[in-house]
């Protein structure tokens, strides 16, 4: 199958865990399909869901630290700062798959700046390539989201919503659990293989 493979790179990134509403901030492992759904959404410029689109992505970093952070608590009118910690990963790389080639097109002019996890995260794109991707078993695969229950996969198990609507206020879509797989495994089903990166690729639709 052809495929879209846009490699986006950024400084820092934090990706909120859904029960965590205070105190200390930790991040997921990997991105929720919520964020990659939202960074596909602001290179459109408008709404794309899994209806839309089916997407993969291997997501990497060069470590993780914790900041002190201000944030605004809002309580009608009236409001208070307080200072939390936030767990950050370094050097966030997303190999990002689409199987809709039109789509380079919002990646070589974005409509909106793209942002990955919080709202300064600002990201670039440093490549978009047309390949070309053949079905394989015994391949690695991970450092991604899995559906729970895949075979062979191994990790947090979280709830978290497949993305959000474009109303106020946003409202959370398909949650369902998920495997975070912060490393590759062996899977030995068959899925999408690329070659140049000697890795699978586990499209969500």
């Amino acid at each position: 199958m052809k495929a879209l493979r846009i490699l986006i790179e950024g400084w820092v990134t934090s990706f909120r865990y859904p029960a965590f509403i205070s105190g200390f901030q930790p991040t997921l492992p990997v991105p929720p399909l919520s964020t990659i759904y939202g960074i596909i959404s602001a290179a459109k410029g408008d709404l794309v869901t899994p209806k839309d689109l089916s997407v993969g992505y291997v997501f990497s970093h060069q470590g993780k630290a914790v900041d002190l952070e201000t944030i605004y608590e809002l309580s009608g009118l009236q409001g208070k700062s307080n200072v939390i910690k936030r767990e950050f990963l370094v050097n966030p790389e997303i190999y990002l798959y689409l199987d809709d080639l039109d789509y380079q097109e919002y990646f070589k002019r974005p409509y909106y700046p793209l942002l990955l996890g919080r709202s300064t995260d600002l990201v670039s794109i440093s490549e978009i390539k047309e390949i070309e991707l053949e079905k394989q078993k015994n391949v690695k695969l991970g450092k991604t989201i899995l559906p729970f229950g895949l075979s062979g996969a191994f990790g947090t198990i979280q709830a978290l919503p497949t993305h959000f609507t474009n109303t106020i206020p946003r409202k959370a879509v398909g949650t369902k659990p998920f495997i975070l797989m912060n490393q590759f495994f062996d899977y030995s089903d068959e899925c999408y293989y690329d070659a140049e990166k000697d890795w699978g690729v586990w499209f969500h639709k």
